[in-house]
């Protein structure tokens, strides 16, 4: 029992290693992408950055893009999402609802935008930071139709639009290039956005 107990202790070391590695790669990687972009970050300096070999991105990571998809992923499972999934589920009242996904949207778009700038800016030139880009649209896309479908359930919708027209209209307005567009072109603030968007969702989606 000794042995076996005394044998257990480098087998969670080495795990708990492993879990930490992993993670100071991917935090790496996450300064890097943002500060740098995509294609201007070298696997040597997230090496660098994260204290470990070259080989060991690749081996941890799956390299560059490996690593994005991972950073991607991780915001599409995130704790959160589930207790925001949840909770759009549950309200009740239509204009409650288009807050509420209003200002998640907006929480994910100021813990994100440094990442999907990046991805958005390297997808064009890459097929492999496309695929990753979709997940992320895919994401955002069944909350905002799980939103519509909730609406249409409350007969909340205007007459004639059904729920795909009603997801269409949420992506227009609270997809990441809707949020880059007042925020970097126009050079509104999120709380402007926000309260705008709590005043335009409303009249484009509820009926009278």
């Amino acid at each position: 029992m000794v042995r076996e107990h005394a044998g257990s202790a480098p087998s969670g070391r080495r795990s708990e290693y492993a879990q930490l590695t992993r993670q100071a790669i991917v935090d790496a990687a996450r300064d890097l992408f943002v500060r740098k972009g995509y294609f201007d970050t070298k696997v040597e300096e997230i090496a660098r950055m994260a204290r470990v070999a070259p080989a060991t991105v690749y081996a941890v990571g799956g390299g560059k893009h490996g690593l994005l998809r991972t950073l991607v992923e991780s915001g599409t499972t995130a704790e959160d999402v589930p207790a925001i999934l949840a909770r759009i589920e549950s309200i009740e009242e239509p204009r409650e609802l288009i807050g509420f996904i209003v200002h998640a949207t907006r929480v994910k778009f100021e813990q994100w935008s440094g990442l999907m700038r990046q991805v958005v800016a390297a997808a064009p030139q890459e097929p492999s930071v496309r695929e990753i880009l979709r997940i992320a649209h895919d994401s955002m896309r069944g909350g905002l139709a799980l939103t519509a479908r909730r609406l249409a359930e409350m007969g909340a919708l205007r007459d004639g639009m059904d729920v795909s027209h009603a997801t269409d209209l949420l992506w227009l307005h609270l997809c990441n290039a809707a949020y880059f567009i007042r925020t970097d072109d126009l050079g509104w603030t999120l709380d402007a956005s926000e309260a705008w968007l709590n005043d335009a969702l409303p009249s484009a989606l509820i009926g009278p």
